[in-house]
């Protein structure tokens, strides 16, 4: 878990740093209609947070395996209304879920990663999985939002 841990830690600084270096403009601009906005996107990133922090929290104490229950990402992102919430409110939301869920992770024993966990697909995995596969998410968003920079999406 160590390199996990150093992995998202640079990308929470990465996304801190875009998104503090970026005009609000490029932020808030939608591709398309059906297309988040970068704003969108890192709204979509704390929706993520919020659903994760919530596994990794309950997966040792709850009932195993633990069932993971899904979550409507386009609602959640409209309800919210990202796009025209005030970027500082939401990065700072972003930053403080992401700190928590380093905390967390720190905090996990050996036994408790191997904790069993079944997806909403019946895929049965384990909370290392769900750890790695969040920061590899953060991850493809990251390289996704700085790819539109480069006219690649």
């Amino acid at each position: 878990m160590k390199e996990t841990k150093i992995k998202l830690e640079h990308l929470i600084q990465e996304v801190k740093q875009f998104f503090t270096s970026s005009p609000l403009a490029e932020i808030g601009e939608k591709p398309s209609a059906e297309k988040w906005s970068k704003k969108e996107i890192l709204g979509h990133l704390i929706d993520s947070g919020i659903n994760n922090l919530q596994r990794f929290t309950e997966i040792p104490f709850e009932s195993k395996p633990y069932l993971v229950r899904k979550y409507n990402q386009v609602e959640l992102v409209r309800i919210n209304d990202y796009q025209n919430s005030d970027l500082n409110e939401i990065l700072q939301l972003f930053l403080a879920i992401n700190q928590r869920i380093l905390r967390i992770i720190e905090l996990q024993a050996v036994e408790t990663l191997d904790f069993p966990v079944t997806l909403h697909n019946k895929q049965e995995v384990n909370l290392r999985f769900l750890i790695e596969d969040y920061v590899n998410h953060m991850e493809h968003h990251l390289r996704q939002i700085k790819a539109r920079n480069e006219g690649q999406y």
